[in-house]
């Protein structure tokens, strides 16, 4: 079984605030043009998860844009990550092990365990592990952690829902894992966002800008992907990663995650709001899903794959992707005026569609 890691050696989170369950891969070379990758991926030569995406690295000017969102939103980010971790305390007690989603769940998950300690005095023990469509979640991450905590206490975390992929992946891998002789695990996710309707624990149904989604491993303690490749992770390793510790001058990952908890003494009513989630009905509806079908059949799209809804999604797209268009319900909404920033950067054309279930959505270019 590989070690688990930790900043500052790994990633760039204290290390009392997350274990990464994953390979470490930065010595490798596994980056690839954006293009070549995305053809390969289409054509079915290739898996997502074999290799990486070279990461973006914004100009300045959109650094900025994202300093100036962080500070128009972190009240907001506060307010959702009080909302859900007092839903979990509420539903499932105080004996918490929080285990995210590689990697836009990591924050995510640091955040509720800051919330969980200041404002109830519990110090939540908190990993990190790979999940891959298509290919499930990370087994041998699975078996660590229930070999040393009560399988009931899991709580698994993601930062947001598009149509959601990832949920109903986490379902079906979890049911396989209990199959192959491993405890049962709650496959309730827990996000800061839901705007798919596919979850029931979560902050807020809005859907709205997650300042963690802006970036890439700048704000997401510079760890990449996860990857899962056959030649690198052998039977009983852990999913793989790298650290990019050669960004660490524009990393702003803690800066995220001060400027959210900094907001958390301001949150009065986050106990009503928790309250108002718990008393309504949280039964997924999944009518993110069925709004990007509809979208897929509107425009042509092979497959729903290439339609990424939501705020979080769209922004992946532009930053590692080949976009073709980027659909928005209010062209000048400022929850999205990075996505617009991105999109002229990239010559991605902007429709305006005012009927859009969700604020934006991306499409993936269907490549021939």
């Amino acid at each position: 079984m590989t070690v688990p890691l930790t900043g500052p050696e790994f990633g760039s989170y204290a290390p009392d605030e997350v274990t990464w369950l994953l390979k470490d891969l930065s010595h490798v070379d596994l980056e690839g043009d954006i293009a070549e990758r995305e053809a390969r991926i289409q054509a079915g030569l290739a898996h997502y998860a074999e290799s990486l995406p070279i990461e973006y690295q914004p100009d300045a000017a959109y650094r900025e844009l994202f300093d100036k969102a962080l500070g128009t939103t972190a009240g907001r980010l506060a307010h959702a990550v009080g909302t859900v971790t007092e839903l979990l305390l509420a539903e499932r007690g105080t004996d918490l092990t929080l285990v995210s989603l590689a990697r836009a769940g990591t924050p995510i998950g640091i955040l509720i365990r800051r919330w969980a300690l200041r404002q109830h005095g519990l110090s939540l023990p908190h990993y990190t592990v790979s999940i891959v469509r298509g290919r499930g979640i990370d087994s041998a991450a699975l078996d660590y952690i229930t070999e040393r905590h009560d399988p009931e206490s899991i709580v698994f975390v993601d930062g947001w829902t598009g149509k959601g992929a990832i949920a109903r992946e986490l379902s079906a891998a979890l049911a396989e894992y209990a199959a192959c002789g491993g405890p049962v695990l709650s496959d309730d996710l827990a996000v800061l966002a839901d705007p798919g309707h596919c979850v029931r624990t979560y902050g807020t149904r809005d859907d709205f800008l997650i300042a963690s989604a802006c970036l890439n491993s700048t704000v997401s303690g510079l760890v990449s992907r996860t990857v899962l490749n056959d030649t690198l992770i052998g039977p009983g390793e852990f999913h793989g990663a790298k650290f990019y510790a050669e960004l660490a001058a524009d990393d702003v990952s803690n800066q995220l995650l001060d400027a959210v908890t900094a907001e958390f003494d301001t949150r009065g009513d986050v106990e009503s709001a928790a309250r108002r989630v718990l008393d309504s009905d949280r039964a997924p509806t999944w009518a993110g899903w069925e709004s990007v079908e509809r979208v897929r059949a509107q425009y042509g799209i092979s497959s729903v794959n290439f339609v990424k809804p939501g705020v979080g999604e769209t922004t992946r797209v532009l930053l590692r992707r080949v976009p073709w268009k980027v659909l928005v319900r209010d062209l000048t909404a400022d929850e999205h005026a990075h996505i617009r920033m991105l999109a002229a950067a990239r010559n991605v054309p902007v429709e305006e569609v005012p009927d859009l279930a969700y604020s934006c959505m991306g499409l993936i270019k269907d490549l021939p």
